[in-house]
């Protein structure tokens, strides 16, 4: 069951196991850590374009500027993310040991009850992620040959709308 508090005007969401909270710029470190770690185990095809130090300086000066992003915590430590904004999920990673056990879930939702329409782009290889996107009412919308990204790989765009 979940637990629901408000500190300092911050929600934080608790159930048994990890808790969410809202990131703030002084986590943009181990939030880039935990995307690398989590691309690096289940996304081991994609090309490693960039440094730890170019990811780190990624997350601070982008994607905790320009998105909502909601942490999963397990015991004081980072062990996944989502980040979106109006319309988009732009990423969502846990750590290997932490899947399987709705961190995952719960941060989608959380963006889902953010937005009533979200958008959201995954590799066409990463079976897991589509099967997840599916099972959360995400719609296939089209497949493109990876010429649009910069890993170059194949992948899907996803939608989903509130009921």
């Amino acid at each position: 069951m979940a637990i629901q508090h408000r500190q300092s005007g911050m929600l934080t969401i608790e159930n048994e196991d990890f808790h969410l909270r809202k990131a703030r710029l002084a986590d943009a470190d181990a939030v880039a850590e935990v995307a690398r770690r989590s691309r690096k185990h289940f996304l081991p095809y994609l090309p490693d374009l960039h440094t730890l130090e170019e990811d780190k300086a990624f997350f601070r000066s982008v994607v905790l500027k320009h998105n909502d992003v909601w942490l999963a915590e397990v015991e004081n430590e980072i062990v996944g993310f989502c980040a979106f904004k109006d319309g988009w999920v732009e990423h969502l990673y846990c750590l290997p040991a932490h899947v399987g056990k709705k961190l995952g879930s719960t941060l989608l939702t959380t963006a889902k009850e953010a937005h009533p329409h979200l958008q959201l782009w995954t590799f066409q290889k990463n079976t897991r992620a589509i099967s997840f996107y599916r099972r959360h009412g995400f719609m296939q919308v089209k497949q493109t040959d990876g010429s649009g990204n910069e890993e170059r790989m194949p992948d899907i765009l996803f939608e989903w709308r509130k009921p």
